[in-house]
Formats: C-alpha cells, structure tokens, sequence
C-alpha cells in the first residue's frame, strides 16, 4: 500500500532580524534601505508580519567608529534559505554597520503577539504603584 503526501510537510519557520543602518544618511534615505530589505524578504517568498523603524538611537558601545544609528526590526515567516540571501546582503551593503537574525521559538512568538498587541504597557504599572 502506497500513501502519496500532496503536501510538503511545513517548513516555514517565523524569524526576527534586526538591523542597524549607519547614523549619517537622512530619515528619508533610511527608508530606502530598510525598503530595500522588506523588499529582499517579499521578493523571497517571505510574510512579513511586522515591521518597526525603531529611528535613530544611541548605540551601547562604539560599532566601526560610530556612536549612534537606525535601527530596524522586521518579523517575517520564511524558509530558511532565505536567511542566507538576507544576510549576505547585510554584509555587502555598507550602510548597515550591525544585524541579527534569530529563528523564533513558541514562547518567543507568543510573546512577540502579546507585545505587539500591547500587553506590556508600562504605564499601566506606573498607574498601579501611585
């Protein structure tokens, strides 16, 4: 008896990168570049789920000489070949100075829709200790 699948099993995992542009460029051509990336993750057969502009922050120590920059935080679900691609173009554009790209277990997906929700509002807790 021989049993045919018509379906591949599920291989789409759900990732977060994050990304820091450098510091010089003006808001509208950081866009650009974080357009460039969500474009790279669509184009990839990618979901994006979300997206922050994060803007410009001070960075915890100095990264290639530089003090401050862009942050960028995209959540997508994807295979994961498509990391690779990503990554390999974080390294050939000289405008991103540091990125991370993680693999989201269940806890931290669970956590990531709670925060988007707005579950975690500190203000509510000020509120509370008054």
């Amino acid at each position: 008896m021989n049993i045919q699948l018509d379906h591949k099993p599920e291989t789409r995992k759900m990732y977060e990168t994050t990304f820091i542009v450098v510091p010089e460029l003006s808001e509208m051509d950081y866009k650009k570049v974080a357009g460039k990336f969500e474009k790279l993750i669509k184009d990839s057969g990618c979901e994006i789920i979300n997206v922050e502009h994060w803007g410009q922050q001070k960075l915890a120590y100095p990264v290639k000489r530089r003090t401050s920059g862009f942050y960028c935080y995209i959540e997508f679900i994807g295979e994961g070949d498509v990391i690779a691609k990503l990554e390999q173009e974080f390294i050939y554009d000289v405008q991103v100075i540091r990125y991370l790209t993680v693999r989201l277990d269940k806890y931290a997906q669970e956590y990531n829709t709670k925060r988007r929700a707005g579950s975690f509002n500190t203000d509510k807790k000020v509120e509370e200790n008054k």
